[in-house]
C-alpha cells in the first residue's frame, strides 16, 4: 500500500471443525460450516500533514450540539460545497418505491455492480447532496454504480423509518432485476449503522442478503457504552460522548437496544462478509471494535482496519492521503466479493 505501513496483520484463516486450514478456495473445507478469524489491520504511521490540517481546523469541535436541528442541517448542507463532484460523475434521480434516490455512475462505466451508500449525519442530518462526492469516489474505486437514498431523518421520523427506507430500496433493486450477489450495502457513521441494521433486518426476515457490507466509522451502540465513548477517553474533534447519547435518544427514544437500531445487539450468525474502517481518535472506535469482535465470534468474515491518529470519517476529505488509500481498500474489498 502507498499509505502507511501495516505493522500488525493477521491474515485470514479458516477454522473448520476445530482445525485451522489456509483459506484455499479449492479446499474441501468450503463444503462445511466456516468460521473466520478476523483480518486485523492496525495501521501505525504518523498522520499526514493534510489530515492534521483538517483535524486542526476542527479542533474546537463543530459546535453542532448548541444548534437547533434545522441549523445543524443547514450547516451540513453548506459543507457540501467543500466537496465538488468530478466532471465524469453522472447523477440521475429516481424513485425507489417512494424513497428519493440518486444513481451515481462514472461516465463510460458499464458495471452491473451496485453499492447502496447510506450517508452519515447522526441520523438527523445529511443528505444525498452532502455525500455525493464521497459516494462517487467509492463508486470509482469499486467499479460500481452507487444508489444514494434520501432516507427519512429523526426526530421527525424516528426509528425504524430510516431502516424501512433502506429495506424498501433493497427490495426495489431486486424488482429492477438486480441480484443480491451484485449488491453491496455501505455507509459512514450513522449510515454505517444503518447498513448493518438493514442487513440484520433482511436476515431476520429471511430475505436475500447483500454480498458484503462496508462500515466507515459505523455507529453500532446508541447508548455510548463503549470505552472510547467515556468522557475524556478520546480525542475526537467531530463527535462527543454526550452528542452520541443525545443523537441516540432522538433517533430511537424507545428502542435504543433494538438490534436494527443498535446493531451491536444483533444476532450476527449468517451475516455477510464485512469491512470496517475506523480511526483511533474516534468516540466510535469501540463501536467498531466491539461489533467486529462479536461478528468474528459468530463466524462472520470480518476485516477490521484501525488507523492510528485519524478522526471520524476521514474519508470525506479527498485531499487527505489516508482518505484516498482507505477508499481504494474499500474498492478492493468490494471487488473481491462482488
Amino acid at each position: 500500500m502507498n499509505q502507511g505501513s501495516f505493522v500488525t496483520c493477521y491474515m485470514m484463516t479458516l477454522s473448520v471443525n476445530g482445525h485451522t486450514q489456509s483459506n484455499n478456495p479449492g479446499s474441501q473445507a468450503f463444503q462445511t460450516t466456516s468460521y473466520y478469524q478476523m483480518t486485523r489491520w492496525r495501521i501505525l504511521v504518523m498522520p499526514s500533514i493534510e489530515h492534521e490540517e483538517v483535524a486542526a481546523m476542527m479542533s474546537g469541535g463543530l459546535g453542532l450540539e448548541d444548534l437547533s436541528i434545522e441549523e445543524q442541517r443547514a450547516f451540513m448542507e453548506a459543507s457540501a460545497d467543500m466537496f465538488p463532484l468530478e466532471e465524469d460523475v453522472l447523477v440521475t434521480e429516481a424513485d425507489a418505491d417512494g424513497v428519493p434516490v440518486d444513481w451515481l455512475t462514472i461516465e463510460g462505466s458499464e458495471t452491473n455492480r451496485v453499492l447502496v451508500y447510506l450517508h452519515g449525519g447522526a441520523f438527523s442530518m445529511g443528505s444525498r447532496n452532502t455525500h455525493r462526492a464521497l459516494a462517487a469516489r467509492i463508486a470509482r474505486a469499486a467499479d460500481a454504480k452507487v444508489l444514494l437514498p434520501e432516507y427519512r431523518l429523526a426526530p421527525e421520523h424516528p426509528f425504524p423509518a430510516a431502516i424501512e427506507d433502506v429495506v424498501t430500496c433493497w427490495r426495489w433493486l431486486l424488482t429492477e432485476g438486480y441480484e443480491s450477489k451484485q449488491i453491496v450495502l455501505a455507509g459512514d457513521s450513522a449510515g454505517g449503522g444503518l447498513a448493518l441494521g438493514a442487513t440484520l433486518s433482511l436476515k431476520d426476515a429471511g430475505e436475500p442478503l447483500p454480498v458484503c457490507v462496508v462500515g466507515l466509522s459505523p455507529w453500532t451502540d446508541l447508548e455510548g457504552q463503549g470505552p472510547t465513548a467515556e468522557p475524556g477517553l478520546s480525542d475526537d474533534p467531530m463527535m462527543t460522548p454526550e452528542g452520541v447519547r443525545m443523537s441516540g435518544e432522538l433517533y430511537a427514544p424507545n428502542d435504543r437496544r433494538h438490534p436494527f437500531a443498535a446493531p451491536l445487539y444483533g444476532e450476527l450468525e449468517g451475516f455477510p462478509p464485512l469491512l470496517i474502517q475506523v480511526g483511533t481518535r474516534e468516540v466510535l472506535l469501540s463501536d467498531s471494535t466491539r461489533f467486529a469482535e462479536k461478528a468474528e465470534a459468530a463466524g462472520v468474515e470480518v476485516a477490521l482496519e484501525v488507523e492510528d491518529g485519524l478522526i471520524h470519517v476521514w474519508h470525506m476529505f479527498p485531499n487527505v492521503p489516508e482518505a484516498q488509500s482507505a477508499v481504494q481498500r474499500v474498492g478492493a474489498f468490494v471487488k473481491r466479493h462482488c
